[in-house]
């Protein structure tokens, strides 16, 4: 794979020690923006054979899962196939990883549940929406803003999302029939009838979700293939991979072929998926209004309906799917570009909504797919959108005989992963406070998705800010009273700092002269200047000293520009206390002073 890696990296920025661009349209700026550039030069017919294995495993994969995917967003099983081609082609030429691949998935389709009252128009138009501003955030590179979404957020999200998808596909999975769809209310309706359970539907979903883990277990147990290997041991071995890498494919087949003998006997025991429109999806505009029985909602109300979804889905969108690349990335040893992913899904997103497709992301389980099938370049995409394509047009009158027993089973072990059962013990070993933003999170996800997010990044950025407000300032007792900040200091956190200095400085008897080192601070703003001076000039007016060590250039910049009175820096600590100690030493750099003006000029300029 080193070949393909290495050519899927070429498509960098210009680094140092390159010659500037002359033109805007030189082949590196197109291998920026297209990607496909960079390694279709070097496609291989090894490169094609590992491709088409594995985009032939991802299409089997994705077909039943999209199917499945439909039901948790509460759309007709058609609109996940709708959405599952779009990301493939478009991938293919913006996508800078190699393994990841672009589809509905379950949290996806949780939100889509959750702000578009299982109406498909809603569901495209929010589509189109998100992907505007995907696109968007992409050319102003403000891929940045996820940085503010931290770890436990993302966790105590997808914990509950497991948990709120699972739990939803429990009434397919016993044949219940008119739960609701609110998480709580879908706990005590599924309680309250569980004695209508069809005994039928509850067996075959049983059944089917142990097949799934054993063909998984098998998968991931199974024997390596080494060279010794005799051929018959290669087939096998290949046999047995295809067969539990598919097994979603497999299994729902299974139930499909067993719905169709009962079928044909004239006695159904299951409930099934129903008749799925059949065809290729028209190309048309998103919907921009809609009629209902009540009359027509106009634009502006169904933006006004999707409210918050407008901002949580794109951000989820984005942030579940870098991270699937980053992590992937990380494990085949080569980089992605975040704002390059960015106009990747956004594009997929506003062209899949000419398509009636519903908001997308990149996929873990079928990512993860892929880059075990020996994925070499994204060309491996086109085989999978072609695959859901082919199925669109020729299969759809089979998929009315896939129970939906069998489909909840497909999400119930798809999204069972997702629950991380090991966060809490990190957390509580690692750093107790980051349990804060995790508990809200999960906790509030099963009230609303958006106000479990919202929380929980608002309690982060709180502990954020906290941390930047109140820096830990560090004291030295020595010849002369020396205090650190810990951290950066910035205008929040003025007031603790003076408080710190003037209660271990002034507050003694008699006032002590201070040493305030600032190698931890790159860079001051003015508020922070108007506190240092108001502090030098509590130190003046009690006959003590405050000198500064450690100045960065920036910060030393700074002062210089407010030409504050009374400012002594030195270059080391040893220097300070030698100037403060009752026998002086080498006087310090003052920046008041006219006998250092060439410095003080260069600092200025630069």
């Amino acid at each position: 794979m080193s070949s393909s890696v290495k050519a899927l990296g070429q498509a960098r920025p210009l680094g140092a020690g390159l010659a500037p661009m002359t033109c805007c349209c030189s082949q590196a700026t197109l291998q920026r923006w297209l990607p496909i550039l960079a390694w279709l030069p070097h496609y291989s017919l090894q490169w094609l054979k590992m491709d088409v294995i594995a985009g032939l495993s991802v299409g089997l994969t994705v077909i039943p899962q999209a199917l499945a995917y439909a039901e948790v967003a509460g759309l007709p099983p058609q609109y996940g196939l709708y959405s599952a081609f779009m990301g493939c082609f478009v991938y293919f030429f913006l996508g800078t990883s190699r393994d990841v691949t672009l589809g509905p998935t379950a949290i996806m389709s949780l939100l889509v549940s959750s702000y578009t009252f299982h109406e498909p128009a809603y569901a495209v138009l929010l589509a189109f929406l998100s992907g505007c501003i995907q696109l968007a955030m992409g050319c102003l590179c403000l891929g940045f803003l996820l940085d503010f979404i931290s770890c436990p957020v993302i966790r105590g999200f997808t914990s509950a999302a497991a948990i709120t998808i699972s739990f939803g596909q429990i009434k397919n999975l016993l044949g219940l029939q008119n739960i609701p769809r609110q998480f709580f209310l879908q706990v005590y309706h599924t309680f309250r009838r569980i004695g209508e359970t069809r005994a039928g539907d509850a067996v075959l979903g049983l059944v089917c979700m142990l097949l799934l883990l054993l063909l998984k277990l098998m998968r991931d147990h199974g024997p390596r293939v080494h060279p010794d290997m005799s051929p018959g041991m290669r087939l096998s071995h290949g046999l047995l991979w295809t067969a539990t890498t598919a097994r979603n494919a497999l299994v729902v087949s299974f139930a499909a072929l067993v719905a169709y003998s009962f079928e044909v006997t004239g006695y159904q025991p299951f409930v099934l998926t129903g008749k799925i429109v059949k065809g290729l999806p028209p190309i048309q505009t998103p919907p921009f209004s809609v009629t209902t029985a009540n009359g027509t909602v106009s634009f502006t109300e169904m933006v006004q309906d999707m409210g918050a979804g407008l901002a949580v889905v794109p951000l989820m969108g984005l942030l579940e799917s870098i991270a699937v690349a980053k992590s992937f990335a990380s494990q085949n040893n080569y980089r992605i570009r975040a704002n390059q992913e960015l106009l990747a899904i956004g594009l997929t997103n506003v062209l899949g909504s000419l398509f009636s497709s519903y908001p997308v992301t990149g996929s873990f389980g079928r990512t993860a797919v892929n880059a075990q099938s020996g994925v070499c370049t994204p060309a491996g995409g086109l085989l999978t959108g072609v695959l859901v394509l082919l199925s669109l047009d020729y299969l759809t009158s089979l998929f009315y005989y896939i129970p939906k027993a069998a489909l909840a089973a497909v999400i119930i072990t798809a999204v069972i992963p997702l629950f991380d059962t090991k966060i809490v013990r990190t957390l509580w070993r690692v750093k107790r406070l980051d349990l804060l933003p995790l508990c809200v999170t999960f906790l509030l996800c099963f009230w609303e998705v958006q106000y479990g997010i919202l929380a929980g990044t608002l309690v982060s950025v709180l502990i954020l800010l906290h941390s930047a407000a109140r820096p830990n300032v560090q004291v030295s007792e020595g010849p002369v009273l020396v205090l650190q900040p810990a951290s950066g200091l910035h205008f929040p956190a003025v007031e603790t700092l003076r408080e710190a200095i003037l209660n271990q400085a002034l507050g003694a008897s008699p006032p002590r002269c201070a040493v305030l080192e600032c190698s931890h601070v790159c860079s001051i703003d003015y508020t922070v200047v108007l506190g240092l001076g108001e502090l030098l000039g509590d130190f003046q007016r009690r006959g003590v000293t405050l000198a500064f060590v450690g100045l960065q250039v920036p910060v030393l910049r700074v002062l210089l520009s407010a030409d504050l009175k009374g400012v002594q820096y030195f270059s080391t600590l040893e220097e300070a206390e030698k100037y403060l100690s009752p026998e002086p030493g080498p006087p310090p750099y003052n920046i008041r002073d006219d006998s250092v003006p060439e410095q003080k000029v260069a600092l200025l300029k630069a």
